[in-house]
């Protein structure tokens, strides 16, 4: 099997799992080669959404060849107008600096953690985007991020 086969299989059950009646948006975006490069942005178009009302959460699929044990990711809100709300970043916890292992669920070598972005939801937003913000021009190890909202 090759990676990108197993990588999609994965993203495949972990759908028809998580899937449930307080999730009001979920979507991921993947990476060939498992590499977010340092221009690519991350877009998660929200404008066909009726309400946002929610808590925002941050998905990280990631394997063990991810070199650092955190990843910062700046999260941008803009509304219909492309007008920034909020720009923002977060520290996304992958491995436990204690231990040294893999935070967050999986199987084999990729797992998939997630992390409540605490700030408020501005109810205007439409647009997220996501950026990798750890100074590397690509980051090995990174599968896909995603942006979830569920119901408060």
């Amino acid at each position: 099997m090759t990676k990108l086969y197993q990588a999609s299989l994965l993203g495949i059950v972990l759908l028809l799992f998580s899937c449930g009646k307080d999730r009001v948006f979920e979507e991921y975006h993947s990476f060939e080669g498992a590499n977010w490069e340092e221009s690519d942005s991350v877009k998660f178009d929200l404008s066909s959404l009726d309400s946002l009302n929610g808590q925002a959460i941050i998905g990280v699929r990631y394997t063990e060849a991810y070199p650092f044990s955190n990843c910062y990711i700046k999260v941008i809100y803009r509304d219909s107008s492309k007008v920034v709300l909020s720009d923002s970043l977060w520290n996304v916890p992958i491995f436990d600096k204690q231990t040294g292992k893999p935070i967050g669920d999986g199987f084999g070598n990729t797992f998939t953690t997630y992390d409540t972005l605490s700030f408020p939801f501005p109810a205007s937003t439409r647009e997220v985007i996501f950026l990798q913000y750890m100074r590397q021009p690509q980051l090995e190890g990174i599968e896909a991020v995603g942006f979830k909202v569920v119901k408060p």
